[in-house]
């Protein structure tokens, strides 16, 4: 039996779900925007905020959707996966109970603690502002300050990073949050890995390095990333073997503490001179991390699904040996002041051939559409990113190469960092952790 997948999410990590999962199903999508990539692969795309439990539910039974995929976290945050599986639809995304373990920072940290998850850093949280305040000047050092809830990414200010102690405190006066996380600043390289959940069992992916900082040399505000890269095996090149494995026992005993949990779990780690530590966990793909996973994987997405759903193990991953580099275009102005309204063309044919022009045999680019307005024939800017490319291809820096002459090929209206996945910003990553070590 054919099975028929509904997509809930209309941004470039969708459209990654999309192009995995709708050569081995019938695909339907809903989402607030009407993202012109998943478009083309879906039987049909509806308009419907993806918070609307009840609208996502009648839409799934219109379509008769035998399955789910849950995309962006204030899905899970509403409650859909539990909207759908009641109505009968298998939702390969957590409730939004075990969704906290995204959605709840305070209780992510809690629950660390309690269940005894390696590599949780010093924390505590506050529900008053002053408090929170008269804690950072009181610390010894420097503190990663969080709001508790969902900010896209764009909430947690870095002391001796990004901000002083009294930016912060400003920060949280002016921003006045409900409750907040103070955890030490954690020093070294970021990276993520990914996995498939269901029934205890997980299933891993390959690491990726994202990349917040809105400006080239890692420079400027934090932004819901502006692009991310892949090796050609598990790691990375500043990782080695064992770094890799911490991170995934990690992962195992998060999930062996959450033995109901489903869906995607994602580790953000942090690389540093006493080893492997949690930045954060998120309860669903990253995004842009999910265009460099999901390209290279070569197990049906849908497979996974039926076996999630069926309570059947899940299958063993296997993973084209290509590294990837994923670059995003971003609104000028970006993440401050960014510019809507913007008409941009985004010519797909050259994109398709910058592989051709600029890498090998094995070489590919792709093209995920995120958040753009498609009016008619045109598309058009918002306040978020537009579009990404991926290159792929045997190494990083040729899949960079091949990003880099995608985006060229892409069009004009928009602002790109460059400078991600090239081999000098690579190297710096290296030798950053080398010192670490030493």
């Amino acid at each position: 039996m054919s099975e028929t997948v509904l997509l809930v999410g209309g941004g470039g990590r969708e459209h990654a779900i999309a192009r995995a999962v709708a050569p081995d199903c019938d695909l339907y999508a809903c989402a607030s925007n009407r993202n012109p990539g998943i478009a083309a692969l879906a039987e049909e795309l509806r308009t419907i905020d993806e918070t609307d439990a009840d609208a996502i539910v009648d839409f799934a039974t219109d379509a008769d959707a035998t399955l789910a995929v849950i995309g962006p976290e204030s899905a899970l945050a509403a409650g859909v996966a539990d909207t759908l599986d009641e109505a009968g639809v298998y939702a390969f995304g957590p409730g939004a109970e075990a969704a906290r373990i995204e959605t709840d920072k305070a209780y992510q940290r809690r629950f660390m603690r309690e269940e005894g998850i390696p590599g949780c850093p010093d924390f505590e949280t506050f529900d008053d502002t002053e408090a929170a305040c008269d804690y950072i000047d009181a610390y010894d050092g420097d503190l990663a300050v969080k709001p508790a809830g969902l900010t896209g990414g764009k909430g947690v200010r870095v002391t001796g990073d990004q901000v002083t102690k009294a930016e912060a405190k400003a920060h949280l006066r002016d921003a006045d949050y409900d409750r907040v996380v103070l955890e030490e600043r954690l020093v070294g390289e970021e990276f993520t890995v990914q996995a498939f959940v269901a029934d205890g069992d997980l299933r891993v992916t390959p690491a990726v390095q994202d990349h917040k900082r809105a400006y080239e040399g890692d420079e400027g505000p934090n932004t819901g990333g502006m692009g991310s890269y892949s090796d050609a095996g598990p790691a990375l090149p500043f990782m080695d073997a064992a770094d890799y494995d911490a991170a995934v026992e990690i992962l195992d005993a998060t999930v062996d503490a959450l033995p109901d949990y489903k869906g995607v779990l994602y580790g953000q780690f942090m690389l540093t001179a006493e080893g492997v530590r949690v930045v954060e966990f998120n309860a669903r793909f990253g995004d842009p991390e999910a265009m460099n996973t999901l390209p290279v994987m070569e197990t049906p997405f849908v497979d996974v699904l039926t076996a999630a759903r069926d309570g059947d193990t899940l299958p063993e991953l296997s993973f084209a040996p290509r590294a990837t580099v994923c670059k995003y275009a971003v609104p000028a102005g970006y993440p401050t002041d960014p510019e809507s309204g913007v008409r941009i063309d985004v010519d797909e044919e050259s994109v398709a051939a910058a592989a051709a022009e600029h890498g090998s045999d094995a070489g590919e680019a792709l093209l995920f559409y995120a958040s753009v307005d498609a009016r008619d024939e045109d598309l058009y800017t918002t306040t978020s990113r537009a579009f990404a490319v991926v290159g792929v291809d045997g190494t990083i820096s040729d899949a960079e190469a091949i990003a880099d002459a995608a985006l060229a090929a892409a069009g004009d209206g928009v602002r790109v960092r460059e400078d991600i996945g090239k081999p000098s910003l690579v190297q710096r990553r290296v030798d950053h952790v080398d010192r670490l070590r030493e």
